[in-house]
């Protein structure tokens, strides 16, 4: 009697420790490599140099200067999500119920900015928001200003250009979401006596949270880190961490300091994993395997 495969070669879903371990083998390498073993050597250098000390950790934490760029990174990254998802979920909404030619070109109109560099973007928004810049220039043809608003380098120019950044993040979750909800729901709802407001709050809405809680969490964490946008846009007085990192880094030569800003966000962005985790239960929404 021939002994028994391995599962992983029953060509399933399930595979053995060392299949998966092997599988696994390059990306894990890469992870460490490009990023593991960067950020483990910059925390150890906010630790213990020049001398083992958490000093570093405290200027971060007590210094109002450094509190305030940590209050307006938070800030600047819950309103930029805020904002994606009121543009997000329509849009997902009209490309989930969209096919053929329409559906092709909502898709591309959402795609083709991810193909596009986010410094070419923001570098248009210049453009469109500088004292003669396209907007201004409306503005004051349709005679609603006398002269050039002051739109660059401003916290909601900052807001404006990361959630046009950021926005396909939140609407390809939604977008799946939506798309895996059987039209059959609906005329359920309907047919029970439902209005199309109370079959949108009752059906579709809770059945899409699962891409909704997945888009915010990933605009929220890459609006934390976001650097070329703020820097280019906002200028000093709007901002955000990334920039402070930066500057820490490239301009006072301060790399201690500037691992125990790295840090303290990372401390704030595991907690964060750590509620999501604890407070959202996909399984509500998706069911258990």
């Amino acid at each position: 009697m021939s002994a028994r495969p391995h599962r992983w070669l029953l060509g399933g879903r399930h595979y053995s420790r060392a299949a998966s371990l092997a599988l696994a083998a390059p990306f894990l390498v890469l992870a460490f490599v490009t990023f593991l073993l960067p950020l483990g050597s910059l925390l150890h250098e906010s630790l213990f140099l020049p001398t083992p000390t958490l000093a570093h950790y405290e200027r971060a934490v007590t210094a109002p200067v450094y509190l305030r760029v940590m209050l307006r990174t938070l800030r600047i990254a819950a309103i930029v999500t805020v904002l994606a998802l009121l543009l997000a979920w329509p849009l997902a909404l009209v490309m989930a119920r969209s096919t053929g030619l329409k559906l092709a070109i909502l898709v591309a109109s959402v795609l083709l900015p991810l193909w596009t560099s986010v410094l070419v973007r923001t570098y248009a928004w210049m453009v469109l928001l500088q004292k003669n810049g396209v907007i201004n220039q409306m503005l004051m043809a349709s005679g609603l200003v006398d002269e050039p608003l002051k739109l660059l380098y401003t916290e909601t120019a900052v807001v404006i250009a990361m959630s046009h950044v950021l926005l396909p993040f939140m609407v390809l979750p939604i977008y799946s979401a939506l798309r895996g909800i059987p039209d059959d729901y609906s005329r359920a709802a309907q047919m029970l006596g439902a209005s199309e407001w109370a079959t949108f709050r009752e059906v579709i809405f809770p059945l899409s949270l699962p891409g909704v809680t997945s888009g915010c969490l990933m605009v929220f964490l890459l609006a934390l880190g976001f650097f070329v946008t703020p820097a280019l846009i906002g200028g000093p007085q709007q901002m955000m961490i990334a920039t402070l990192v930066s500057q820490q880094v490239r301009e006072m030569l301060d790399w201690s300091f500037a691992g125990a800003l790295v840090g303290v966000m990372l401390a704030f962005v595991l907690l964060l994993a750590l509620i999501f985790k604890r407070a959202v239960r996909l399984d509500r929404f998706v069911g258990s395997a």
